[in-house]
């Protein structure tokens, strides 16, 4: 059952079977009109008053200072409609690839994706990338090309580009009919049903039958489409009878193509102008027919809270309840909404459940379990949340207030905990580098660098133990902009500063050392002698201390005291201030006073002799090196290679992906040249290349930079 609920003029839907649902994730470049699409839909189905109602007022889980000001999407946001009995929940994702965390919350929440691709732009590397994505984890997919009342639109250059970039089975199920003046689309003509969509007089469409003078420019396309249904239908002497020159009606040829579609083995190409109203009805009815429901898609995995096996998750309202923090923001006036995901069970008001947050530690989001109280469950529309009594397997609603959820936490039962296997993540490789300007504004960094963790799982936040820097790694300048941008709404003035890499510096021959500390003062004075030696160790080797005093020369008690010193100077550097490493020093020899002499001033004159033995040693600087793997489709691998060289790196090699589309390039990088790489490498490769990378090592760096950073560091 669907039941619609008024509340400040929104209309909000209400369903207690998961049959009655459809979860429809909207995917593609910024640019190719999704939210314009969404708001169409919304106006098309009476959900909002006009196209643009919800543009005027962000939505709440949108509800953001710095997607305004920037004039783009960087939210996911959920858009519930009604069409023909069924909910339809549009989750509408940003087309920027610094928000694929987004995304994959879309994709985790949706049972099927529509592909929206604007006529006038085409297809770029970053949708192909993206339908890639779709096809591992086994997504039903449609395409819908946009933007057709645009001057410069190309409709069948368009569908020939995502014929040849998404493969087989893409394929229109609607041929664009022009109007009177040659030029506007003016209605759509069914190739399966041969029924005529007229929206020359406006939306809704005028339906009727396909004239005859129609039939002969479509018959190419409609033999190709009925071939490529027939070819995914279950009745396998469907095919022998459509050679044998049997007409298939269209009451068995619909049926088959739905299910094709919901199984994810063939692709509708829908086109649409959302300005006009030109195939929205089709897509309509296409998403409620044909787009699978909650019932028909594989459910996450789920274990207990301690990682104990549990039994597969059905989508039965009735049973035990699961569902998913698939977005967290914090909003300024309503506080922490989250966006949750019902996968079984049904989620009521009041209802005590426990909030499991293990899934997505390794990003730096710490364990935590905690029981809490759902106050409310809302249904997201728009600047509002519209209150609704219950939220069933299979639908999609905000809660508000929660103390501790945060974006991949699993919610369930307070007597039975549960906890789902995580989504996959990208792993953020650009770092920027933030300060408090004064005091007063680092308590409101902290504060508000943890609200933005909490809901943002691309977003890792390090404080570096060598550099000491308070360091964010982001997907991207625009993720980097908007962050920065967020915090600063918050009241937080900061300032952002070169990234520091953790350097070392080593020894590279064997040194002596003297280090002498004697003052004389009114009372006890300060006295210790030692004497050194130093020998450079492979690296990874770590320190050694090692005590050859003979005689008694440094009194036993005094001999700590002097390794005390070392480690001491080594953790502070000496010819750049970065920690030295790899290697042995050797006490050999000493003095001390029977009355001068004292822990404090032996530390001292062991890090005098570490210092002395540097002036000798011919001191190195290292900086470490990553391993790194560069995923590019095969015409970028030259270029790459090109860039990589220029960044003082060396290759590993290159091999092919098992899609065969893609090459893996490996090679090794100085991380001072990786800082930037994200961004440059996306400006390489047009956005569709991606890397990898892993500590390898520290290795010495070439002496002309060594020496600007140690001429650096003495002039501070």
């Amino acid at each position: 059952m669907t039941q619609k609920i008024q509340e400040k003029g929104l209309t909000a839907a209400v369903v207690t079977e998961p049959g009655r649902v459809r979860n429809v994730v909207l995917v593609g470049h910024s640019g190719a009109g999704k939210t314009t699409l969404v708001e169409a839909l919304l106006a098309a189905t009476g959900t909002i008053s006009r196209a643009g109602a919800v543009a005027e007022g962000t939505t709440v889980t949108d509800h953001d200072p710095a997607a305004v000001r920037q004039q783009r999407s960087v939210s996911l946001s959920c858009a519930p409609l009604v069409h023909d009995g069924m909910k339809i929940n549009l989750l509408d994702t940003p087309g920027y690839a610094d928000f694929v965390g987004e995304l994959r919350a879309g994709l985790r929440a949706a049972d099927a994706a529509v592909f929206v691709v604007s006529a006038v732009d085409g297809v770029d590397e970053a949708t192909v990338a993206l339908w890639d994505e779709c096809a591992a984890i086994g997504m039903p997919r449609a395409v819908t090309i946009t933007r057709l009342d645009h001057p410069r639109a190309d409709y069948e250059g368009t569908l020939q580009e995502c014929q040849e970039a998404f493969g087989e089975n893409v394929m229109p199920i609607y041929q664009p009919m022009l109007g009177d003046d040659g030029a506007s689309i003016a209605g759509l003509l069914g190739l399966v049903t041969l029924k005529v969509l007229d929206y020359s007089a406006g939306y809704p469409p005028r339906a009727g039958e396909a004239e005859r003078e129609h039939l002969t420019p479509i018959k190419d396309d409609r033999d190709l489409l009925i071939e490529g249904i027939i070819a995914e239908s279950e009745d396998e002497t469907l095919m022998d009878r459509y050679v044998a020159g049997e007409l298939i009606s269209t009451e068995t040829l619909v049926p088959d193509l739905e299910k094709a579609v919901a199984r994810g083995t063939f692709y509708p190409v829908i086109p649409v102008c959302a300005a006009t109203g030109v195939g929205l009805d089709a897509l309509l009815d296409g998403l409620v027919s044909a787009a699978p429901s909650p019932l028909e898609h594989d459910l996450p995995v789920v274990t207990g809270v301690d990682g104990s096996p549990r039994p597969p998750l059905t989508c039965d309202p009735d049973g035990p309840l699961v569902a998913e923090v698939v977005k967290t923001t914090i909003d300024r006036h309503v506080g922490r909404v989250s966006l949750v995901r019902v996968f079984s069970g049904t989620l009521r008001p009041e209802l005590v459940v426990h909030v499991s947050g293990h899934g997505l530690t390794e990003r730096g989001h710490p364990d935590h379990d905690a029981d809490e109280r759902i106050a409310h469950i809302y249904s997201p529309l728009g600047a509002q949340l519209r209150e609704v009594g219950s939220c069933v397997a299979g639908d999609i609603c905000a809660i508000t207030k929660s103390g501790s959820a945060e974006t991949g936490d699993t919610i369930s039962a307070k007597d039975q905990p549960l906890l789902m296997e995580p989504w996959t993540m990208p792993e953020p490789l650009l770092p920027i580098a933030v300060v408090a300007k004064t005091r007063s504004d680092e308590d409101a960094l902290a504060k508000n660098l943890g609200r933005l963790v909490a809901g943002d799982p691309t977003l890792r936040l390090e404080r570096n133990p060598d550099t000491h820097q308070l360091v964010l790694w982001c997907m991207g300048e625009s993720h980097a902009d908007v962050v920065l941008e967020r915090l600063r709404a918050g009241g937080v003035e900061l300032d952002t500063e070169p990234v520091k890499v953790s350097l070392r510096e080593t020894f590279g021959a064997a040194a002596h050392g003297h280090g002498r500390h004697v003052k004389q003062s009114g009372g006890h004075g300060q006295y210790a002698v030692c004497a050194i030696e130093v020998e450079p160790l492979p690296r990874g080797s770590g320190f050694e201390f090692v005590d050859k005093v003979v005689g008694g020369a440094v009194p036993h008690n005094y001999i700590p005291s002097v390794e005390k010193g070392v480690r001491a100077q080594l953790e502070k550097g000496i010819a750049a201030g970065y920690p030295v490493i790899d290697l042995r020093v050797t006490l050999v020899d000493g003095k001390a006073h029977s009355v001068d002499s004292s822990d404090a001033a032996f530390q001292t004159a062991g890090a005098l002799a570490l210092k002395s033995a540097a002036e000798q040693g011919q001191l190195t600087l290292l900086e470490p090196v990553d391993e790194i793997v560069v995923r590019v489709p095969e015409a970028y691998v030259g270029p790459v290679m090109s860039d990589l060289s220029g960044r003082r790196g060396r290759p590993l090699g290159t091999e092919v992906t098992e899609d065969g589309d893609h090459s893996l390039v490996r090679a090794e990088v100085p991380a001072t040249e990786l800082v930037r790489y994200a961004v440059e490498l996306r400006a390489l490769t047009s956005g569709a290349g991606t890397f990898t990378r892993t500590y390898a090592r520290h290795e010495p760096m070439p002496a002309h930079l060594a020496d600007a950073i140690s001429k650096e560091h003495t002039n501070r």
